[in-house]
């Protein structure tokens, strides 16, 4: 009997054994297979022989990896809640290892069970878990699917990536850990949306809200590193891992460079409202950064769409503080340097109409200011602001300057005409304006001259390095007529650049200078002045615009508000005009034009304070030593020579050298009777010389004004190239043709220059005159000593004409 209970308990135990056995064979072999890879301790790790059935079985049979990760999902679900860290890694190194082993269609499923585990790490509270999902995002964003996902979304990623980019950790070790987890993140987000057919997603502007603007709040702390502007660098893998400003800057690098033609904007954009949001304008040392960034990453042929972003956001913000408006001015200034050396695209005309308006904006706030100041603190305040508008000025000013040195010569002169065409008309009004507008009237004029002045500068920068090959080209007459209009002389810096201006046109061999400031050169061949052969094209100019040119010179020599430099550049002017468009008659014409200006130094019609008489005076002498040695006609430069070393012994203040140095005391007190006798050459004397001032119209000599008019004896005359070779080569002349040439050339002199630039015109009418003359002698029958028909009171009466009185040419007569 007890035997048989011993039987039926040794039944009854393997029968339990035979229980167990049955119920684990009846376990999914999938599941068998995920719970043989955990060991009993965690700490143990993976088992890796174990790890390795389970992915010959997933790679074997790939229908069930859909089953296998739902599996581990469940488990690692679990060992979350219960916060068992260590079989959570263990299961998400398995499902990397799955992951990185299998590659098919059916890896899908298996894909959407690992983000969902990933999804569950990074909801997470704890640090490590949220850097173990980054990781897991990492590696599985760096697959190649073979066929796109049309349903799987990424906005639950880029969202919790973003917010670990601002990670507010109180351990500064562990936030910076998160932070480069986030930026991490958001790097796979771009890498596994960019390869995928569905790829526009990540560039929906809700997307690009959140990733930009994290990684612009981790390159803010830039400045704690060597900053790297330009080309995308290859940092090394350190600096990736442990600096987040570094990694966040080659991720944004690495997003702008993967951006397209329709989704450009939306990347760009979020850039500027960071940077509005944090006031990262003024200064705007990390707004240049930034764009200087995107400049260098995006496509070369995208850089349009960049500069027309900047343009928009300058007209955004056009009511901010002027700090902040030249902040977006110099960030478009870096945009265009680098954009010139690429595409600029269709937006030249766009850059340069938003630039000169914001020009005009920032002076009329400007002259707003002025008028609205008042005494006390306030003028302070009013100061500031004006200062403040002049940086956004001089802001506004170099980047026209630079984006139109860039451009090619084509693009220039238009932008040259379309500047021209902006510059407004001082003085000039459609309507009448009543007593209460005054005020009005004033602060308008008051801004007229100062954008007149702006945009003037900003065509000097236009300008500046513009080489024709024809003056016509340079300045045509729709552009030279505004240039040269009375408007643009009313104030002493107008005129400056205006002349400026020209001297950048017609400066085409770089001579200018050679030619800075105004002095006596001793010898103008140490110069080395490069000059060419006038082209027809240029005489042409000359003869259509040569009297238009030689009038604002003399007008410009005569204004009370002229300064030491306004007398250096039209002293320029006439040296650049004698380079590069003086032929045999400009040259006799800016003679001409010289003594003008001497005559009206010296009878002072318009009541000129004594330092412009005698800086016209001085101009004179210097320009005369230079055009003297340039068309090297002895007997003229020796006259000249001989006048300036009269000139430096006894009246210095008659050249350049002394009037225009600086703290030159006595001018204001100098009268013209100091220089009695000492600059008065008679008619013996020119006669004796055998000086070229016997035949051109060249008086170099001062007359005082306590001189009678009628002891003056001036020399003009109307100058030709035979004139002057024969003053050369003549020994010596008959008295009766030299008391003739006197009389002629007495009467050029006492003229006006206006009467002299007019006398061009009545050559024609003399023509007419003399032809009419000619005429009337051939149609009018020859005197007859029968006698002539004449009518006189209605009566017909014949008048006989001796014969001793009838005169006969000269061939006729024996």
């Amino acid at each position: 009997m007890p035997e048989l209970w011993e039987m039926r308990s040794e039944m009854r135990k393997r029968g339990h054994g035979l229980l167990c056995c049955c119920c684990s064979a009846l376990r999914p072999r999938y599941k068998r297979l995920v719970d043989n890879i955990f060991p009993e301790d965690p700490k143990d790790g993976l088992v890796k022989a174990d790890m390795e059935k389970l992915t010959f079985y997933a790679v074997s049979a790939p229908e069930k990896l859909d089953r296998i990760g739902s599996y581990l999902a469940e488990r690692l679900s679990r060992d979350v809640v219960r916060h068992r860290s260590g079989y959570v890694l263990i299961a998400m190194e398995a499902l990397d290892q799955l992951l990185m082993a299998c590659h098919s269609q059916s890896i899908k499923p298996f894909v959407e069970s690992f983000l969902h585990m990933v999804a569950k790490l990074l909801e997470s509270g704890e640090p490590k878990l949220q850097v173990l999902g980054t990781n897991s995002f990492v590696k599985f964003a760096n697959i190649e699917e073979d066929t796109p996902s049309y349903h799987r979304r990424y906005d639950f990623f880029v969202s919790r990536f973003s917010a670990m980019c601002h990670s507010c950790h109180s351990d500064p070790e562990i936030r910076t850990e998160i932070r480069i987890a986030g930026i991490r993140g958001i790097q796979g987000v771009v890498r596994k949306t960019v390869n995928d057919e569905l790829r526009a997603t990540i560039w929906e502007p809700q997307h690009m809200d959140k990733i930009v603007p994290s990684l612009l709040f981790n390159m803010q702390k830039i400045e704690e590193v060597d900053s790297r502007i330009g080309p995308p660098s290859s940092p090394s893998a350190t600096d990736k891992e442990e600096n987040p400003a570094v990694l966040a800057e080659n991720c944004f690098r690495e997003l702008l460079g993967r951006a397209t033609f329709g989704n450009m904007n939306n990347a760009v954009r979020p850039v500027f409202a960071h940077l509005d949001h944090h006031k990262l304008w003024d200064p705007n040392e990390f707004a240049v950064h930034c764009f200087k960034i995107i400049m260098y990453s995006i496509q070369a042929q995208y850089s349009h769409h960049v500069i027309q972003e900047i343009l928009g956001h300058l007209d955004a913000r056009k009511k901010d503080a002027p700090r902040v408006r030249a902040g977006i001015i110099q960030v478009l200034l870096e945009a265009v340097a680098i954009a010139a050396k690429g595409s600029i695209g269709p937006t030249v005309l766009e850059v340069f109409n938003t630039l000169l308006k914001h020009l005009r904006l920032s002076v009329e706030f400007e002259a707003d200011d002025l008028q609205g100041g008042s005494v006390g603190s306030a003028n302070l305040n009013t100061s500031s602001k004006d200062n403040d508008e002049k940086i956004v000025q001089n802001a506004i000013i170099q980047t026209i300057g630079f984006f139109g040195s860039n451009l090619p010569d084509y693009q220039r002169s238009e932008i040259m005409m379309f500047i021209m065409g902006k510059v407004p008309v001082f003085g000039t009004s459609a309507h009448t304006l009543d007593i209460s507008q005054l005020g009005y009237v004033l602060k308008r004029d008051l801004g007229t001259r100062r954008i007149q002045i702006m945009l003037l500068r900003s065509l000097l920068m236009v300008t500046s390095g513009y080489k024709a090959k024809t003056i016509v080209t340079a300045l045509p007459g729709s552009f030279l007529d505004p240039l040269l209009s009375p408007s643009l002389m009313e104030d002493y810096e107008l005129r400056q650049l205006v002349l400026e201006v020209m001297h950048n046109l017609m400066d085409r061999h770089d001579n200018r200078a050679k030619l800075r400031g105004i002095r006596i050169i001793p010898d103008v061949a140490d110069l080395k002045i490069k000059r060419e052969k006038i082209c027809r094209q240029d005489t042409s100019f000359m003869k259509k615009n040569g009297q238009q040119l030689y009038r604002h010179i003399y007008l410009g020599c005569k204004e009370e508000d002229n300064v030491q430099k306004n007398y250096e550049l039209l002293y320029t002017s006439l040296a650049l005009i004698t380079i590069e468009l003086a032929n045999e008659e400009v040259v006799i014409d800016l003679i001409r034009l010289a003594i003008a200006l001497q005559d009206s130094a010296i009878i002072n019609e318009d009541n000129l304070p004594m330092f412009h008489r005698c800086g016209i005076m001085a101009l004179v002498a210097a320009y005369l030593n230079f055009v003297s040695q340039m068309i090297a006609v002895p007997a003229f430069c020796q006259h000249v020579s001989k006048v300036i070393e009269i000139r430096t012994m006894e009246a210095p203040y008659f050249l350049p050298e002394h009037i225009f140095r600086d703290k030159c005391m006595y001018v204001n007190s100098l009268h013209f009777k100091d220089a009695e006798n000492n600059f008065i050459l008679d008619e013996d004397r020119l006669s004796r010389r055998k000086s070229i001032v016997d035949t051109v119209s060249i008086q170099v000599d001062i007359l005082s004004n306590n001189v009678p008019s009628d002891d003056v004896v001036s020399n003009t005359e109307e100058i030709t190239f035979e004139a002057l070779k024969k003053a050369i080569d003549t020994s010596g002349m008959e008295e009766q043709e030299k008391e003739k040439r006197r009389l002629v050339i007495e009467k050029f002199q006492k003229a006006p220059f206006e009467e002299i630039a007019a006398q061009c015109e009545s050559k024609a009418n003399l023509l007419h005159d003399r032809l009419a003359q000619i005429l009337e002698l051939t149609i009018r029958p020859p005197p007859s000593p029968s006698g002539t028909l004449t009518i006189t009171s209605g009566h017909a009466q014949y008048q006989s004409v001796p014969v001793y009185e009838m005169k006969f040419p000269d061939l006729c007569v024996y």
